[in-house]
């Protein structure tokens, strides 16, 4: 698969989980968060395990899992902790809110992983 910048027009959204291995909470969400990935097919997941992966999330003030991240070329949707029941986040997905411009870790963190999506895969 090649990759596709981020601040391609055509790039798709993506929704990203920043998450922890060791977070009950994480792996009871995980299942779920891939059902929901299987039920929005325009846009692109992502599961990123902030400690695996500190190298492109240590920017990030993971406070309370989940923390989603949903941004693409226009900018962050969302950005923020998120209950992990799956229909607040089909809600959400279903009436994105407008996009804010992006921050510079914002970018590093969605350049990595459009770079390599199978790194990141469910």
């Amino acid at each position: 698969m090649s990759a596709q910048s981020i601040t391609d027009p055509a790039a798709p959204t993506w929704v990203v989980c920043l998450c922890a291995d060791w977070c009950g909470t994480c792996r009871d969400y995980r299942p779920a968060f891939a059902r929901i990935a299987a039920a929005h097919p325009g846009l692109r997941f992502a599961w990123v395990d902030i400690e695996d992966h500190s190298d492109i999330a240590d920017d990030f003030d993971v406070e309370t899992f989940p923390t989603l991240l949903v941004a693409g070329a226009q900018g962050t949707h969302f950005l923020g902790p998120l209950l992990p029941h799956p229909e607040t986040l089909n809600r959400m997905l279903g009436a994105l809110p407008a996009a804010q411009p992006s921050t510079d870790e914002v970018g590093v963190l969605m350049a990595a992983v459009a770079a390599a999506p199978a790194q990141f895969e469910l």
